[in-house]
């Protein structure tokens, strides 16, 4: 199983996720206090899993489902790879390398992602 967490006001309006079943593992609503300057107050944040067959399904769909504006990704690991996805960008690479997760973290703070922001799980 694959397992992340998608931040619901992060979603842009209209965006629909269909076809791949995410069951919802815990839902949670808090107030950040390290949220860039045009991302809300609160978030609600939604972890999930899904089938590691659906990981590249998953991660498309939501790369077209992401606002581009306001410094935000999701998301989500399966046992053997990361994925991060911003709108339309998807990074892939193996659990732990280094070189692919700095990438992410590259092009996260070139969309305006605050750097206390950019602490994915490896």
């Amino acid at each position: 199983m694959l397992q992340g967490v998608l931040i619901a006001e992060s979603l842009r309006v209209g965006a629909q996720l269909t076809g791949i079943p995410l069951q919802i593992t815990k839902l949670t609503r808090v107030e950040m206090t390290n949220r860039g300057d045009h991302q809300p107050r609160h978030w609600t944040l939604l972890e999930f899993s899904a089938e590691e067959s659906a990981a590249e399904r998953l991660a498309d769909q939501l790369s077209s489902c992401l606002a581009s504006s306001g410094g935000w990704y999701t998301d989500f690991h399966t046992a053997d790879e990361t994925f991060v996805i911003f709108a339309n960008k998807v990074f892939r690479y193996p659990r732990g390398q280094a070189e692919g997760r700095s990438e992410a973290q590259h092009y996260g703070r070139s969309v305006g992602v605050p750097e206390q922001q950019l602490d994915w799980q490896v």
